[in-house]
């Protein structure tokens, strides 16, 4: 591994300014504003991406925005000072937090600079809040906090920025202590969880509530409590008996006086699924056995419905009185359309009804909530008002769900809306359960190490368990999908040694293909899939051959088979893996396909009359990135009997959405695991190697495919970036720019993928960016989809819209929806650029943003690079400690309990 070998002639970069001190706000108190108010030019912009932060923890309850899922967070200019030490050639620091793949921005972007991936600038413009209105904040609002309803002025509902395409931000505000920044006034945006790629903390509450992570065991029941009768209108009612009564339950339970199960024995029945949705288990139980026949395959989850259709004139229903109420309130007018889209046609009526549902609208903080309740309702409007309980309550749950999780400890959720100043958090839980407004969940405990095992007859001992609350979307999801694997493994039949069944091919068949494997790990892998409907298989970049040799193998028996890729980049390497395997038929590189390609009937064999996919066996790489709702969908729509093999590197990042559905898989030990032995070749894939152990090793690289680039802030880091770039790496490697990615960890900061990409256009293609801020020939990354992204490169324009060519597919995107799908993509962040990877790499780790940087980062970052890999180091021994002692930021699931109480334990290889 050389140091500076290739930009080591470089002018030294100017020294980055000194950085502005950063004071996040308590709740409820007032901040000073962060530099760059609504509108400023130098840090407004749209941040499509949606990129979970690398599995980072909820953040503290603060202020959101981004209409959706917009990036959060703008840079904080120039943060820490110059590093003038060298640093050693194996280690790499952190850098500049902008939220990397799914953070909202503040509407004015305010940001803050933080672990990778965290920060990101909110997409769309700035809408002034009503307190925007006047020079003088209002009185007693807190400053990027939620206030309390009821004392000072309305803060502004701000407009949300980035509709729906937003970044969601790593490492909250706050922790490590690189995260803080200074609080915008009230009415100003700030950041929230709008986006997959993770969570920052929106400014006000440095310390996020942490959860406790890990993959859990037991019998992951749940319990609904029944609705409490109200007037569904108002006020600080008071609770029915049935509240009461499951108020009683909830403090029990978390005091140990009696068991979760014995309170459930009589649990009402679960609310009915959606139409597309599986049905839930009438009540919850503490183990489930499995059903002695299997049932058939449930309907597949469809995704949500588009936006609802303009009328007459192009505006939705009902947006003429949603204009007057937002009117009342002192709500920006521009939030019309989103709050009829998210309230629908009844949506005027519904905010009168309760002011704080504004909180349902994408990019809506607490304190702007508040403050158009306080215009609304006058003196009515108190801090412990239910209605806001309740959607404070919601609200949270769905910032934590943007970070990954799929719920949250009772206590995580009691803390959070403590920080939101909700006078009684209890009372809040309490009522939030008897209105249904979330699902209790009780989930065995492991013991801890050295307890004593519990005897085999001590019928009397209870196990522990822990509380959990969440939001039936998502608990839909978690138990739809761990019924589905259940039947995956429940339904499959293995082939006889006697010969070969009417419909597939017998043992002795799929020998003779384990036989003519390339690799002893792939053959380990036939002989495995031949017998089992549901296997997990891990590997590095080398492995993914073995899935397409099992593909290819299962098609030469006439089996039905495919390989799905979460990328276009990861489908053309799997279509030339599977032309390249030994005794591939002529049309087996058609079976590489997509899974948005897949679920959407684009690709692939399409259904059965059933509505299930017809095929016998699939096998889907990159795994890891397979959120819990997607996956659901996947495995649902597979018929009874097929088989699935979910492949991926256990080291990467994990999905851009809720969950972490194959370390969950993995963690549950429920069904065969092939750990494939064939190595990654060369420097990098000795690098890449250790980094997934745990090691940080200095790796021998003669041919500089390995480079470390020291740098000593941020301004020099981009400087050595684009010399590298354009200069560098196409003279001494031989890779021209186009063929170079730059990754950062996150898309705020002095040297975010912003700051990246302005300096790499004006090196490359410079341009007036006269459409849209685009010219011909500037690469791009478009963001269909929450957590996918397509890297292309921008044609031409008309009325139409942007007209795109992402790998060879032509792409036109209206010109509405520019700001919001479409960014500029010679950098990127290692979210976006999971699953897919360039000749060379180029990752930037500037020295201000290393409190999030976690060895599943690293990993991901630096195994972008197929041929060279450039790491601009600032970050001294952020690197090494981080590779070493921080693995990856925990989510809180429920789906390893759950496949460990449906699925009999068995052969995990």
């Amino acid at each position: 591994m050389s140091t500076d070998r290739l930009a080591g002639e470089a002018a030294s970069a100017p020294e980055e300014a000194e950085p502005h001190p950063a004071v996040p706000a308590e709740p409820g108190g007032t901040g000073t504003p962060a530099p760059g108010g609504p509108g400023d030019p130098a840090t407004a912009g749209t941040e499509p991406d949606h990129t979970p932060d690398d599995h980072s923890g909820p953040g503290g309850a603060g202020a959101s925005s981004g209409a959706g899922r917009s990036d959060a967070g703008a840079a904080a200019a120039a943060r820490g000072g110059a590093d003038d030490t060298e640093a050693p050639t194996a280690g790499t620091g952190g850098t500049h937090g902008g939220s990397a793949d799914r953070e909202p921005t503040p509407p004015g972007g305010h940001g803050t600079s933080g672990g990778p991936e965290a920060g990101q600038d909110s997409g769309g413009t700035q809408a002034p809040g009503p307190a925007e209105a006047s020079t003088d904040a209002a009185p007693g609002a807190g400053a990027g906090a939620s206030a309390a309803a009821g004392q000072g002025g309305p803060g502004g509902a701000g407009a949300p920025s980035g509709a729906d395409r937003n970044d969601a931000g790593a490492a909250a505000a706050g922790q490590g202590g690189a995260d803080a920044t200074e609080a915008p006034t009230a009415g100003t945006g700030s950041h929230s969880p709008r986006d997959a790629d993770g969570e920052q903390p929106p400014a006000g509450e440095a310390d996020g509530p942490a959860t406790e992570a890990g993959a859990h065991s037991g019998s992951g029941d749940r319990e609904q409590a029944a609705a409490a009768p109200g007037d569904g209108a108002g006020g600080k009612g008071r609770r029915s008996a049935a509240a009461e009564a499951l108020a009683a339950a909830v403090r029990a339970v978390e005091s140990g006086e009696r068991s979760a199960a014995s309170f459930f024995n009589d649990a009402p029945a679960r609310r009915p699924a959606a139409p597309t949705a599986p049905t839930a288990p009438a009540a919850p139980v503490r183990e489930r056995p499995r059903a002695a026949a299997p049932a058939p395959a449930p309907a597949p989850v469809r995704p949500p419905s588009a936006r609802p259709a303009p009328g007459p004139g192009g505006e939705i229903p009902g947006s003429g009185d949603v204009r007057q109420v937002l009117a009342a309130g002192g709500a920006p007018e521009s939030l019309t359309g989103p709050v009829a889209e998210t309230l629908g046609e009844r949506a005027a009526e519904a905010l009168r009804e309760d002011p704080w549902q504004l909180l349902a609208v994408p990019g809506v903080r607490p304190d702007q909530a508040d403050g158009f309740a306080r215009a609304l309702l006058g003196p009515a409007c108190e801090p412990g008002d239910e209605r806001r309980a309740l959607a404070l309550t919601g609200w949270l749950l769905e910032r934590a769900a943007l970070e990954g999780h799929t719920a949250l400890e009772s206590t995580t959720l009691r803390d959070a809306l403590a920080k939101v100043s909700v006078p009684d958090p209890d009372e809040a839980l309490r009522t939030a359960i008897a209105e249904g407004a979330v699902l209790v969940f009780q989930d065995a405990l492991d013991a801890p190490p050295g307890a004593r095992p519990q005897a085999a007859d001590d019928e009397e001992a209870e196990q522990p368990v822990r509380v959990l609350l969440g939001l039936d979307r998502y608990a839909l999801a978690e138990e739809s999908l761990a019924d589905a694997l259940a039947r995956m493994a429940s339904t499959f039949v293995p082939p006889q040694d006697g010969g070969a069944p009417a419909d597939g091919p017998g043992a002795p068949e799929w020998e003779s293909a384990a036989a003519a494997a390339p690799t002893a790990s792939a053959a380990e892998l036939i002989r495995t899939v031949a017998a089992h409907g549901l296997v997990t298989h891990s590997g590095g970049e080398a492995a993914r051959d073995e899935p397409a040799a099992l593909v290819a193998a299962a098609r030469a028996l006439g089996l039905r088979a495919y390989a799905a890729a979460h990328s276009e980049d990861g489908r053309r390497r799997l279509a030339a893996s599977l032309s390249e395997a030994p005794g591939a038929v002529p049309e087996a590189a058609s079976a590489a396909i997509t899974v948005a390609g897949l679920l959407a009937d684009a690709e692939g064999p399409g259904r059965d009359e059933e509505g299930a996919l017809a095929l016998d066996l699939l096998a889907v790489l990159d795994a890891p990135q397979l959120d819990v709702e997607t996956a659901a969908m996947l495995v649902e729509s597979l018929p009874d009997g097929a088989r699935l093999v979910l492949s991926g590197d256990p080291g990467v990042l994990w999905s851009a959405g809720p969950g972490r559905v194959f370390a969950d898989l993995v963690a549950a030990r429920r069904c065969p695991q092939v750990v494939s032995r064939t190595p990654d070749p060369g420097p990098i894939g000795e690098l890449v190697s250790g980094i997934g152990i745990g090691e940080l090793n200095q790796v021998e690289a003669p041919g500089k495919e390995v480079v470390i680039v020291p740098v000593r802030d941020a301004g020099e880091a981009v400087h050595r970036t684009v010399q590298l770039v354009a200069d560098s790496v196409p003279r001494a490697i031989g890779i021209p720019a186009e063929q170079t990615q730059v990754i950062t960890p996150g898309h705020g900061g002095a040297a975010g993928t912003r700051a990246l990409n302005a300096a790499l256009k004006t090196r490359l293609n410079p341009g007036p960016g006269q459409f849209g801020g685009f010219d011909p020939g500037d690469r791009v990354a478009y963001t269909p989809a929450p957590g996918r992204t397509v890297p292309g490169t921008v044609v031409s324009a008309d009325a139409e819209g942007l007209r795109l060519d992402c790998a060879g597919s032509p792409v036109v995107v209206p010109p509405t929806e520019v700001g919001e799908l479409v960014r500029h993509g010679w950098a990127l962040t290692a979210h976006q650029a999971a699953g897919a990877r360039w000749p060379a790499a180029v990752v930037v780790l500037p020295g201000d943003a290393t409190a999030g940087l976690t060895r599943a980062w690293i990993h991901t970052a630096f195994s972008r690079g197929e041929r060279h890999l450039s790491v601009v180091h600032g970050a001294e021994g952020a690197l090494p400690r981080a590779v070493a002692e921080i693995p990856f930021k925990e989510r809180t699931t429920r789906l390893r309990a759950l496949l460990r109480a449906q699925v009999p334990a068995g052969p995990t290889g």
